[in-house]
């Protein structure tokens, strides 16, 4: 059975099924680099234009709560990403 999916790392469609989610969706595995992914994901990794976006804001000084409005993030994520963006910076 063929599946029509490609690979999001390597590109390959060597797909062959791997079982469902803890959630109930259909999980596939790349034969080629052997990535597990699913067709539709719930979770996606935001796009480098919003996080150029809250690079700016954050430089600006914006509180973070105004910045959560504005750009559409939710809180959990920014302060996540703030500890770990603020974590690089030396002191």
């Amino acid at each position: 059975m063929k599946l029509d999916l490609s690979c999001p790392t390597c590109g390959s469609d060597d797909i062959m099924k791997n079982g469902t989610t803890r959630r109930g969706k259909q999980n596939h595995k790349c034969r080629d680099c052997g990535r597990q992914f699913v067709e539709n994901p719930q979770w996606k990794p935001k796009d480098k234009d919003i996080i150029a976006l809250v690079n700016l804001l954050l430089l600006e000084k914006i509180p973070l709560a105004r910045i959560v409005r504005t750009v559409g993030v939710s809180a959990s994520w920014l302060q996540n990403y703030v500890n770990k963006y603020y974590q690089k910076v030396s002191r």
